[in-house]
């Protein structure tokens, strides 16, 4: 019998995640990886929208985007590093976290740290994801 490529890890020996992401995922080997830049909040025209949702929510379609160049998308991320610029943001990011992975069989693992800014004032958020298939 073949192990599923993805498995959720979860020891009842710690606490459960905070959100819709896993402790740990394994995956077996072998696999096509893609890794992601970090993706920021900014469309095609230059322009980042003032809200904290639409800008996170361009994080990830440019990240969906990426990794479906290689033929994949959000049900084959492992690893997802979310920066937003303010504590007050992290639920905004979440929501959008969260709908772009709300199909996924195995949520991913996730990280969110906020940091001081990044390159641009207006830019509020940035993602980079880690994919197997």
């Amino acid at each position: 019998m073949q192990e599923k490529a993805m498995k959720a890890l979860e020891p009842t020996s710690i606490r459960p995640p905070f959100g819709q992401y896993s402790s740990g995922v394994s995956v077996a080997a072998p696999q096509q990886w893609v890794v992601t830049s970090g993706q920021l909040g900014v469309g095609p025209d230059d322009v980042a929208p003032q809200s904290v949702l639409e800008q996170a929510r361009i994080c990830f379609a440019n990240c969906g985007a990426i990794l479906a160049e290689a033929g994949l998308g959000p049900q084959d991320v492992v690893r997802v590093a979310g920066f937003v610029t303010a504590r007050e943001d992290f639920a905004a990011y979440m929501q959008a976290r969260d709908e772009w992975l709300a199909d996924a069989p195995v949520k991913p693992t996730s990280t969110l740290l906020i940091v001081t800014g990044f390159t641009r004032a207006e830019f509020k958020v940035e993602v980079e994801v880690m994919a197997a298939r």
